[in-house]
Protein backbone atom coordinates (compact mmCIF):
# COMPACT_ATOMS: atom_id res chain seq x y z
CA UNK A 1 0.00 0.00 0.00
CA UNK A 2 1.18 3.76 -0.72
CA UNK A 3 1.36 6.38 2.16
CA UNK A 4 1.49 9.96 1.31
CA UNK A 5 4.84 11.39 1.45
CA UNK A 6 4.87 13.30 5.12
CA UNK A 7 5.26 9.94 6.58
CA UNK A 8 8.33 9.53 5.32
CA UNK A 9 9.54 13.38 6.44
CA UNK A 10 8.12 12.27 9.80
CA UNK A 11 9.58 9.12 9.77
CA UNK A 12 12.23 9.27 13.44
CA UNK A 13 10.99 12.68 14.14
CA UNK A 14 8.62 11.97 16.82
CA UNK A 15 8.73 9.89 19.91
CA UNK A 16 12.36 8.11 19.15
CA UNK A 17 13.76 11.61 20.42
CA UNK A 18 12.14 10.59 24.06
CA UNK A 19 13.67 7.10 23.95
CA UNK A 20 15.14 7.51 27.09
CA UNK A 21 12.55 9.10 29.00
CA UNK A 22 9.98 5.99 27.59
CA UNK A 23 12.68 3.75 29.00
CA UNK A 24 12.84 5.40 32.36
CA UNK A 25 9.41 5.58 32.89
CA UNK A 26 8.94 1.85 32.27
CA UNK A 27 12.07 1.07 34.96
CA UNK A 28 10.14 3.24 37.27
CA UNK A 29 6.58 1.60 36.78
CA UNK A 30 8.41 -1.55 37.75
CA UNK A 31 9.67 -0.12 40.86
CA UNK A 32 13.04 1.12 40.18
CA UNK A 33 13.86 4.18 42.35
CA UNK A 34 14.35 6.74 39.20
CA UNK A 35 15.18 10.21 39.53
CA UNK A 36 13.20 11.86 36.45
CA UNK A 37 14.86 14.86 35.33
CA UNK A 38 13.60 14.21 31.79
CA UNK A 39 10.39 16.33 30.42
CA UNK A 40 9.30 19.83 31.09
CA UNK A 41 6.01 19.74 33.15
CA UNK A 42 5.42 21.88 35.79
CA UNK A 43 5.90 20.97 39.35
CA UNK A 44 2.59 21.09 40.85
CA UNK A 45 -0.79 20.60 39.73
CA UNK A 46 -3.21 22.92 37.74
CA UNK A 47 -4.68 25.69 39.63
CA UNK A 48 -7.67 24.63 41.48
CA UNK A 49 -9.68 28.25 40.62
CA UNK A 50 -9.17 27.08 36.71
CA UNK A 51 -10.43 23.46 37.29
CA UNK A 52 -13.61 24.94 38.74
CA UNK A 53 -14.13 27.46 36.00
CA UNK A 54 -13.84 24.74 32.99
CA UNK A 55 -16.29 22.38 35.80
CA UNK A 56 -18.74 25.68 35.86
CA UNK A 57 -18.71 26.03 31.90
CA UNK A 58 -19.26 22.75 31.75
CA UNK A 59 -21.75 22.44 34.02
CA UNK A 60 -23.57 25.27 32.57
CA UNK A 61 -23.40 23.64 29.38
CA UNK A 62 -20.50 25.14 27.15
CA UNK A 63 -20.06 21.30 25.61
CA UNK A 64 -20.98 22.03 22.13
CA UNK A 65 -19.10 22.90 19.26
CA UNK A 66 -16.84 26.05 18.64
CA UNK A 67 -15.36 27.86 15.75
CA UNK A 68 -12.12 27.89 14.21
CA UNK A 69 -10.89 31.33 15.38
CA UNK A 70 -11.78 30.56 19.04
CA UNK A 71 -14.67 31.59 21.89
CA UNK A 72 -15.29 35.09 20.84
CA UNK A 73 -14.66 36.00 24.99
CA UNK A 74 -10.79 34.43 24.79
CA UNK A 75 -10.15 35.92 21.42
CA UNK A 76 -11.01 39.51 23.23
CA UNK A 77 -9.47 38.82 26.42
CA UNK A 78 -6.28 37.32 24.09
CA UNK A 79 -6.32 40.96 21.98
CA UNK A 80 -6.61 42.90 25.18
CA UNK A 81 -3.83 41.40 26.88
CA UNK A 82 -1.37 41.34 24.20
CA UNK A 83 -2.22 45.53 23.04
CA UNK A 84 -1.28 45.76 26.73
CA UNK A 85 1.73 43.73 26.88
CA UNK A 86 3.20 45.06 23.51
CA UNK A 87 2.20 48.36 23.57
CA UNK A 88 0.20 48.61 20.18
CA UNK A 89 -3.37 47.69 19.04
CA UNK A 90 -3.78 44.02 18.56
CA UNK A 91 -7.50 43.45 17.52
CA UNK A 92 -9.44 40.25 17.47
CA UNK A 93 -9.07 39.21 13.88
CA UNK A 94 -5.30 39.15 14.81
CA UNK A 95 -5.93 36.19 16.75
CA UNK A 96 -6.13 32.51 16.20
CA UNK A 97 -7.06 30.20 19.30
CA UNK A 98 -5.56 25.93 18.95
CA UNK A 99 -5.03 23.21 21.08
CA UNK A 100 -1.58 24.15 22.72
CA UNK A 101 1.20 25.47 21.37
CA UNK A 102 2.40 22.35 19.51
CA UNK A 103 -0.46 22.25 17.54
CA UNK A 104 -0.37 26.31 17.16
CA UNK A 105 3.41 25.89 15.31
CA UNK A 106 2.18 22.95 13.14
CA UNK A 107 -0.60 25.59 11.81
CA UNK A 108 1.79 28.21 11.32
CA UNK A 109 3.73 26.34 9.56
CA UNK A 110 1.58 25.00 7.32
CA UNK A 111 -0.03 28.36 6.40
CA UNK A 112 3.14 29.74 5.24
CA UNK A 113 5.99 27.11 4.21
CA UNK A 114 5.56 24.62 2.09
CA UNK A 115 7.97 22.37 -0.43
CA UNK A 116 10.80 24.21 -2.00
CA UNK A 117 11.30 27.01 0.81
CA UNK A 118 13.26 27.05 3.70
CA UNK A 119 13.01 27.65 7.40
CA UNK A 120 15.88 29.21 9.89
CA UNK A 121 15.88 28.15 13.50
CA UNK A 122 18.30 27.72 16.00
CA UNK A 123 20.48 24.66 16.97
CA UNK A 124 19.76 23.63 19.78
CA UNK A 125 16.07 23.46 19.21
CA UNK A 126 12.97 22.42 20.85
CA UNK A 127 12.94 18.77 19.74
CA UNK A 128 9.68 18.70 18.42
CA UNK A 129 10.79 21.41 15.93
CA UNK A 130 12.55 19.25 13.08
CA UNK A 131 8.83 17.51 12.65
CA UNK A 132 6.95 20.85 12.57
CA UNK A 133 9.42 22.37 9.66
CA UNK A 134 9.05 19.06 7.78
CA UNK A 135 5.51 18.03 7.54
CA UNK A 136 5.09 21.30 6.13
CA UNK A 137 7.08 20.18 2.89
CA UNK A 138 10.29 22.70 4.09
CA UNK A 139 13.78 22.30 4.54
CA UNK A 140 15.21 22.99 8.07
CA UNK A 141 18.11 25.11 7.80
CA UNK A 142 19.50 24.98 11.52
CA UNK A 143 21.34 28.05 12.55
CA UNK A 144 24.63 27.47 15.25
CA UNK A 145 23.38 29.05 18.84
CA UNK A 146 27.19 29.19 20.28
CA UNK A 147 27.47 28.79 23.88
CA UNK A 148 30.36 31.73 23.99
CA UNK A 149 26.93 34.22 23.01
CA UNK A 150 24.62 32.78 25.61
CA UNK A 151 23.23 30.25 23.27
CA UNK A 152 21.16 33.78 21.80
CA UNK A 153 21.09 33.58 18.01
CA UNK A 154 23.28 36.18 16.25
CA UNK A 155 22.53 37.86 12.67
CA UNK A 156 25.86 37.43 11.15
CA UNK A 157 25.09 33.60 11.83
CA UNK A 158 21.38 33.93 10.31
CA UNK A 159 22.37 36.04 7.39
CA UNK A 160 25.27 33.42 6.31
CA UNK A 161 22.56 31.27 5.50
CA UNK A 162 20.17 32.70 3.99
CA UNK A 163 19.36 31.96 0.12
CA UNK A 164 16.52 32.82 -2.40
CA UNK A 165 14.40 29.72 -1.06
CA UNK A 166 14.25 31.18 2.92
CA UNK A 167 10.93 32.34 3.73
CA UNK A 168 10.95 31.99 7.47
CA UNK A 169 12.95 33.26 10.67
CA UNK A 170 11.60 30.38 13.79
CA UNK A 171 12.61 32.09 16.89
CA UNK A 172 12.46 30.51 20.51
CA UNK A 173 12.53 33.04 23.27
CA UNK A 174 12.53 32.05 26.38
CA UNK A 175 14.36 29.42 24.42
CA UNK A 176 13.97 25.43 24.99
CA UNK A 177 16.12 23.92 26.08
CA UNK A 178 19.06 26.92 26.98
CA UNK A 179 17.34 29.03 29.12
CA UNK A 180 18.10 32.22 26.66
CA UNK A 181 16.21 35.11 26.51
CA UNK A 182 16.70 37.21 23.41
CA UNK A 183 17.94 41.04 23.75
CA UNK A 184 15.84 43.92 22.32
CA UNK A 185 18.88 44.39 20.33
CA UNK A 186 18.90 40.84 19.18
CA UNK A 187 15.29 40.98 18.02
CA UNK A 188 15.86 44.77 16.25
CA UNK A 189 18.82 43.27 14.10
CA UNK A 190 17.02 40.12 13.23
CA UNK A 191 13.98 42.41 12.29
CA UNK A 192 16.19 44.26 10.00
CA UNK A 193 17.74 41.33 8.26
CA UNK A 194 13.88 39.57 8.06
CA UNK A 195 12.69 42.81 6.25
CA UNK A 196 15.98 42.99 4.06
CA UNK A 197 15.22 39.58 3.02
CA UNK A 198 11.31 39.12 3.17
CA UNK A 199 11.15 36.59 5.64
CA UNK A 200 8.33 35.33 8.46
CA UNK A 201 9.26 35.86 11.88
CA UNK A 202 7.53 33.24 13.94
CA UNK A 203 8.35 33.22 17.69
CA UNK A 204 7.58 30.84 20.14
CA UNK A 205 6.83 32.01 23.20
CA UNK A 206 5.53 29.85 25.71
CA UNK A 207 7.98 31.08 28.32
CA UNK A 208 7.31 34.33 28.77
CA UNK A 209 6.18 34.44 31.98
CA UNK A 210 8.71 32.33 33.29
CA UNK A 211 11.83 34.98 33.40
CA UNK A 212 14.38 34.50 35.82
CA UNK A 213 15.61 37.62 38.16
CA UNK A 214 17.57 40.28 36.17
CA UNK A 215 16.60 39.87 32.52
CA UNK A 216 13.37 41.10 31.06
CA UNK A 217 11.48 39.24 28.54
CA UNK A 218 11.05 40.88 24.94
CA UNK A 219 9.00 39.92 21.70
CA UNK A 220 9.40 41.14 17.76
CA UNK A 221 5.51 42.13 18.92
CA UNK A 222 6.84 44.65 20.80
CA UNK A 223 8.53 46.31 17.21
CA UNK A 224 5.96 47.88 15.07
CA UNK A 225 7.81 48.07 11.92
CA UNK A 226 7.58 44.18 12.05
CA UNK A 227 3.96 44.27 12.89
CA UNK A 228 3.39 42.45 9.20
CA UNK A 229 5.42 39.44 9.22
CA UNK A 230 6.28 39.04 13.11
CA UNK A 231 4.18 35.49 14.29
CA UNK A 232 3.54 34.87 17.98
CA UNK A 233 2.70 31.82 19.60
CA UNK A 234 1.80 30.77 22.61
CA UNK A 235 -0.50 28.71 25.66
CA UNK A 236 -1.09 28.57 29.30
CA UNK A 237 0.54 24.66 29.30
CA UNK A 238 3.83 26.52 31.30
CA UNK A 239 2.88 29.60 32.64
CA UNK A 240 -0.23 28.30 34.32
CA UNK A 241 0.32 24.59 35.04
CA UNK A 242 -1.76 23.46 32.59
CA UNK A 243 -0.20 21.20 30.18
CA UNK A 244 -3.34 18.58 29.51
CA UNK A 245 -5.60 21.49 28.79
CA UNK A 246 -4.30 21.61 25.25
CA UNK A 247 -5.20 25.24 25.25
CA UNK A 248 -2.91 27.81 22.66
CA UNK A 249 -3.00 30.76 20.45
CA UNK A 250 -1.45 32.85 17.88
CA UNK A 251 -1.22 36.43 17.53
CA UNK A 252 -0.38 37.58 13.83
CA UNK A 253 -1.56 39.90 10.88
CA UNK A 254 -4.73 39.89 9.97
CA UNK A 255 -4.57 38.40 6.39
CA UNK A 256 -2.06 35.82 7.45
CA UNK A 257 -5.19 34.82 10.58
CA UNK A 258 -7.64 34.82 7.45
CA UNK A 259 -5.66 32.59 5.63
CA UNK A 260 -4.94 30.27 8.48
CA UNK A 261 -8.33 30.10 9.63
CA UNK A 262 -9.65 27.55 6.95
CA UNK A 263 -6.85 25.28 7.91
CA UNK A 264 -8.00 25.73 11.48
CA UNK A 265 -11.38 24.67 10.26
CA UNK A 266 -10.46 21.96 8.37
CA UNK A 267 -8.09 20.01 10.89
CA UNK A 268 -10.26 21.22 14.03
CA UNK A 269 -13.13 22.96 14.01
CA UNK A 270 -13.01 24.61 16.94
CA UNK A 271 -11.83 24.30 20.87
CA UNK A 272 -13.95 23.11 23.39
CA UNK A 273 -15.62 26.04 24.65
CA UNK A 274 -15.78 25.10 28.30
CA UNK A 275 -11.54 25.10 27.72
CA UNK A 276 -11.44 28.30 26.48
CA UNK A 277 -13.46 29.86 29.88
CA UNK A 278 -11.18 28.68 31.75
CA UNK A 279 -7.90 30.16 29.64
CA UNK A 280 -10.06 33.28 29.24
CA UNK A 281 -9.70 34.08 33.36
CA UNK A 282 -6.19 32.27 33.25
CA UNK A 283 -5.02 34.69 30.93
CA UNK A 284 -7.15 38.10 32.21
CA UNK A 285 -4.92 38.25 34.92
CA UNK A 286 -0.93 37.29 36.08
CA UNK A 287 -0.68 33.73 36.38
CA UNK A 288 -0.68 33.18 40.32
CA UNK A 289 2.02 30.11 39.68
CA UNK A 290 4.57 31.49 37.70
CA UNK A 291 6.24 33.54 40.25
CA UNK A 292 6.58 30.82 42.15
CA UNK A 293 8.29 27.98 40.02
CA UNK A 294 10.37 30.76 38.64
CA UNK A 295 11.94 30.99 42.39
CA UNK A 296 12.10 27.04 42.30
CA UNK A 297 13.81 26.71 39.04
CA UNK A 298 15.97 29.68 39.16
CA UNK A 299 17.46 28.36 42.79
CA UNK A 300 17.32 24.25 41.34
CA UNK A 301 19.80 25.43 38.52
CA UNK A 302 21.83 27.39 40.81
CA UNK A 303 22.07 24.27 43.00
CA UNK A 304 22.86 22.15 39.84
CA UNK A 305 25.57 24.45 39.28
CA UNK A 306 27.19 25.00 42.33
CA UNK A 307 27.65 21.01 42.44
CA UNK A 308 28.37 20.59 39.23
CA UNK A 309 30.20 22.76 37.52
CA UNK A 310 33.75 22.50 36.98
CA UNK A 311 33.63 19.05 38.94
CA UNK A 312 35.08 15.92 36.82
CA UNK A 313 35.48 18.36 33.68
CA UNK A 314 31.72 19.21 33.94
CA UNK A 315 30.44 22.87 32.54
CA UNK A 316 27.14 24.09 33.97
CA UNK A 317 25.24 26.77 31.55
CA UNK A 318 23.32 28.64 33.78
CA UNK A 319 19.75 29.16 31.90
CA UNK A 320 18.04 33.04 32.28
CA UNK A 321 14.42 31.43 32.05
CA UNK A 322 12.58 28.57 31.76
CA UNK A 323 12.63 25.02 33.03
CA UNK A 324 15.57 23.37 32.28
CA UNK A 325 19.45 23.36 32.26
CA UNK A 326 22.52 22.53 30.06
CA UNK A 327 25.51 20.79 31.42
CA UNK A 328 28.35 19.88 29.28
CA UNK A 329 29.68 16.70 29.56
CA UNK A 330 32.21 16.33 26.71
CA UNK A 331 35.37 15.48 28.93
CA UNK A 332 34.06 12.74 29.79
CA UNK A 333 34.82 11.44 25.59
CA UNK A 334 31.16 10.51 25.73
CA UNK A 335 27.97 12.12 23.66
CA UNK A 336 25.09 13.13 25.44
CA UNK A 337 23.21 10.05 24.70
CA UNK A 338 26.18 7.98 25.98
CA UNK A 339 26.38 10.30 29.08
CA UNK A 340 22.74 10.28 29.72
CA UNK A 341 22.53 6.04 28.95
CA UNK A 342 25.27 4.78 31.47
CA UNK A 343 23.89 7.58 33.87
CA UNK A 344 20.45 6.30 34.17
CA UNK A 345 21.82 2.67 34.46
CA UNK A 346 24.01 3.20 36.80
CA UNK A 347 22.91 6.13 38.98
CA UNK A 348 19.07 5.73 38.21
CA UNK A 349 18.90 9.10 37.05
CA UNK A 350 17.18 10.32 33.91
CA UNK A 351 18.34 13.20 32.25
CA UNK A 352 17.63 13.96 28.47
CA UNK A 353 20.48 13.49 25.73
CA UNK A 354 21.86 17.11 24.08
CA UNK A 355 21.76 15.51 20.48
CA UNK A 356 17.69 14.97 21.26
CA UNK A 357 17.84 19.00 20.71
CA UNK A 358 19.67 19.00 17.34
CA UNK A 359 23.70 18.79 16.41
CA UNK A 360 24.48 21.59 18.41
CA UNK A 361 24.21 19.82 22.00
CA UNK A 362 26.08 17.10 21.18
CA UNK A 363 27.90 16.16 24.19
CA UNK A 364 25.43 17.82 26.55
CA UNK A 365 22.59 16.76 28.59
CA UNK A 366 19.10 18.76 29.40
CA UNK A 367 17.97 18.55 33.11
CA UNK A 368 14.50 19.51 33.88
CA UNK A 369 14.32 21.66 36.74
CA UNK A 370 11.01 20.80 38.26
CA UNK A 371 12.56 18.06 41.04
CA UNK A 372 12.35 19.17 44.75
CA UNK A 373 15.83 20.68 45.82
CA UNK A 374 16.63 17.37 47.40
CA UNK A 375 16.22 14.93 44.85
CA UNK A 376 17.91 18.24 42.29
CA UNK A 377 20.67 18.42 44.54
CA UNK A 378 21.12 14.34 44.85
CA UNK A 379 20.77 14.18 40.89
CA UNK A 380 23.45 16.36 40.70
CA UNK A 381 25.91 14.27 42.92
CA UNK A 382 24.64 11.50 41.41
CA UNK A 383 25.83 13.01 37.94
CA UNK A 384 29.16 13.96 39.20
CA UNK A 385 29.63 10.65 40.71
CA UNK A 386 29.20 9.02 36.98
CA UNK A 387 31.26 11.65 35.66
CA UNK A 388 34.18 10.84 37.88
CA UNK A 389 33.87 7.25 37.63
CA UNK A 390 34.42 7.64 33.43
CA UNK A 391 37.45 9.90 33.44
CA UNK A 392 38.82 7.37 36.48
CA UNK A 393 38.17 4.51 33.68
CA UNK A 394 39.69 6.64 31.18
CA UNK A 395 42.52 7.54 32.90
Amino acid sequence: MRYASVTERLSGLGGEKWALHARARAMKAGGEPIIEMTIGEPDIPTPTAFIDAAYRAMQSGRTGYSNGRGEPALVKALAARYSQRRGRLITPDQVICLPGTQTTLYTILRTIAEAGDEVLVGDPMYATYEGIIAQSGARMVPVPLRPEFGFRMQVADVAARITPASRVLFLNTPHNPTGALLRPEDLAALGALAKANDLWIVSDEVYEEMVFPGVTFASPLDLPDLADRVISACSISKSHAAPGFRSGWCIGPVEFCRRLLPLSETMLFGSQPFIADMTALAISEPSPVSDGMVARFSRRAGLIADTLDGVAGLRAHRPEAGMFTLIDVRATGLSGTGFAEGLLAAQKVAVMPGESFGQGLNGWIRLSLTQPDDLTVEAAKRIAAHAAKLLEQAA
